[in-house]
């Protein structure tokens, strides 16, 4: 029975990513062996032709799309059934695959998962660290840890803490090119721009007595990652707009400087978002509250350097795709 089901999985897995070594890297597993696994679930089939090799990848045949359907149904029954039996014996089980933004997930969210897997023997997790936008429903993950404002779309999102971001340049660039006033003036100075943005560039926000300026940074610096763009401040390179949980050390330490401190810029939201469809399982809500209490209601990153809710909460909403800011960026 085991050998089958590790078949299925296999298979699954296989149709899921579109390959057998996407698939072996998902599974953790040699791909000859992911390989052998599959041919001997077709050979318990009679030697149906489950997948079909192409010039774009693995495609299912006939028989292999309706397989698929009936083996995504098996286990998830599998999994429902042993998670029912791990409560009743006073805990939670199975396993979660979770899609987590780069930046936090390497520098807040890995050091969390791995204290939540410590607590919880019988969870296994499966995380993606990457800021392309997922698809939860199509790539079968359970939850994604996103960051920014969620426009409306059919998923269940829960906000679990603020997050803030802040102008900062090296006390080195402020010597040399003096501080931005206003948020005008920030068009005069060396910009360090978030190139990762549907239209290659980002917007920055600034509340001001009228209202949102918003303006377009321009520099001769651009990074598709939040660390990179720190790296570059640090050096002197020129003005950035970055989370408090990327640069909160720095702001500490004085090796960055927080600029505009007069026109706060709005706060978005850390939230975890899962496919819609009754209520959550019992492992992902203990992972949820988890979350909740480790970084919220107030981020422990934030108190190093005392920014407050000056920027003013952002409403929470659901989103199927992040915007320029929900990929973990930076």
């Amino acid at each position: 029975m085991d050998g089958e089901l590790d078949g299925i999985r296999a298979f699954v897995a296989v149709v899921e990513t579109g390959g057998f070594s996407r698939a072996a890297a998902r599974l953790g597993l040699a791909k000859s062996i992911l390989s052998r696994r599959v041919s001997r679930l077709e050979a318990s089939l009679g030697g149906a032709r489950l997948l079909a090799r192409t010039t774009r990848g693995v495609s299912t045949t006939e028989a292999g799309a309706a397989f698929h359907a009936r083996c995504v149904r098996v286990l998830a029954e599998l999994d429902e059934a042993r998670e029912e039996v791990a409560g009743r014996e006073g805990g939670v089980a199975g396993t979660l695959r979770i899609a987590a933004p780069l930046s936090f997930g390497m520098a807040h969210l890995a050091p969390a998962l791995a204290r939540f897997a410590a607590d919880h023997p019988r969870v296994a997790l499966d995380v993606s660290y990457n800021d392309r936008p997922v698809d939860l429903v199509g790539e079968r993950f359970d939850a994604a840890v996103r960051i920014g404002t969620l426009p409306d779309s059919g998923l269940v999102a829960r906000r679990i803490a603020p997050v803030r971001l802040v102008a900062v340049a090296s006390p080195a660039y402020v010597e040399r090119r003096g501080a931005p006033a206003r948020p005008e003036d920030v068009a005069a100075h060396d910009c360090l721009v978030y190139s990762a943005t549907p239209n290659g560039g980002e917007t920055w926000r600034f509340r001001t007595g009228r209202g949102v300026v918003a303006l377009r940074p321009h520099g001769r610096f651009r990074a598709d990652n939040g660390e990179a763009l720190m790296v570059a401040a640090l050096e002197g390179l020129g003005i950035a707009v970055l989370p408090t949980f990327l640069a909160g050390g720095s702001l500490g330490s004085g090796a960055l400087l927080p600029l505009l401190e007069a026109f706060p810029i709005p706060e978005h939201g850390l939230h975890v978002v899962r496919p819609p469809g009754g209520p959550a399982p019992a492992r992902l809500r203990a992972l949820i509250e988890f979350l909740a209490a480790r970084f919220g209601p107030e981020p422990y990153w934030d108190p190093c350097w005392g920014v407050r809710a000056a920027g003013g909460a952002e409403a929470t909403a659901f989103s199927a795709e992040p915007t320029a800011r929900e990929s973990g960026r930076p």
